[in-house]
């Protein structure tokens, strides 16, 4: 039996062909299977765009299904996300100031399709890096250059409400502002010092003067004690000395000076005597004996001759 060679080769590349075709849709089968899902990460928003178009509603995170090759998913994140920028502006007394500021903010969940329609992805350099200036230079030239030294948390609270009202209706939420730092020219920080030198040296001087007010007043304040109470002491003293004077006086008696001129005899009568001499008077010794009173000489002189 003869075979045909060329009906061999036919059937060869017949069946390399169907071969190929069943890889070819395979592989097309993959491509449409990879393309009919998709999978949004935490803390992300997906975004369907059909055709182009961004849909009304956000996909939640997790897996979904979509329609290969007219949809596709963009995903947005709704994490906290950092904005840091220098800004520059000028303060209400016409000093120029240098900040460097940072922004936590985050897209609203359900806002973010109508981002994605009216910004883009590129929001931050649309939306955030203009507003954050436009609000920062408003908020300092309010201010002068020492009232952003030191009120700078009641800037930061300003300046996050301004963001927060131009924001938000873009599904942005600012969720924290802060001023790193502000910084003046050379001759402004200069004449800041000078004046803290000048401050400090006023207090330092008014100090040391109501310290010596203190000291003076204390010192004539124990004076002014120690001088009453000697005062004091000699009133107290001139009383004492007055009361028992007083007592002195009321305890003189006639009895008691009789008692003392008889304790103070020695016994030898006197050469010449009067009866007002005062030295021998008529005083009883015992009020309860009404006769044994002594009475005194009348007067009389006595000479040697005649003794």
């Amino acid at each position: 039996m003869s075979v045909n060679i060329r009906e061999i080769k036919n059937g060869s590349v017949k069946k390399e062909f169907k071969g190929l075709k069943w890889i070819v849709a395979g592989i097309a089968a993959l491509v449409v299977a990879a393309n009919s899902f998709a999978i949004v990460p935490a803390g992300n928003t997906g975004v369907v765009l059909t055709l182009g178009k961004a849909g009304i509603t956000g996909l939640d995170p997790g897996f979904h299904l979509k329609v290969p090759f007219v949809q596709t998913v963009e995903c947005m994140s709704n994490k906290i996300q950092v904005y840091e920028t220098p800004a520059s502006a000028v303060s209400s007394d016409m000093q120029n100031v240098s900040s460097n500021i940072a922004v936590n903010y985050r897209l609203i969940s359900s806002d973010t399709p109508k981002m994605y329609e009216d910004v883009g992805l590129d929001y931050q350099t649309v939306l955030i890096a203009p507003t954050v200036q436009e609000c920062m230079k408003s908020a300092t030239s309010k201010r002068n250059a020492e009232q952003l030294i030191t009120d700078r948390q009641s800037i930061s609270d300003e300046v996050k409400t301004a963001l927060d009202n131009a924001l938000n209706e873009y599904g942005i939420y600012i969720e924290k502002f802060n001023i790193v730092n502000f910084d003046f020219s050379e001759e402004f920080n200069n004449a800041i010092e000078a004046k803290q030198v000048a401050e400090q040296n006023l207090l330092k001087t008014t100090t040391e003067q109501e310290q010596a007010r203190i000291i003076a007043e204390t010192d004539a304040e124990k004076k002014r004690i120690a001088a009453k109470a000697e005062a004091d002491a000699i009133l107290a003293q001139a009383k004492a000395q007055a009361d028992a004077n007083k007592l002195l006086e009321e305890s003189l008696s006639d009895k008691v000076i009789a008692y003392e001129q008889i304790q103070k005899w020695n016994g030898v009568m006197p050469k010449v005597t009067s009866g007002d001499s005062g030295l021998l008077i008529n005083i009883p010794l015992d009020d309860t004996q009404s006769s044994s009173s002594y009475t005194a000489p009348e007067k009389t002189s006595v000479s040697e001759d005649n003794e």
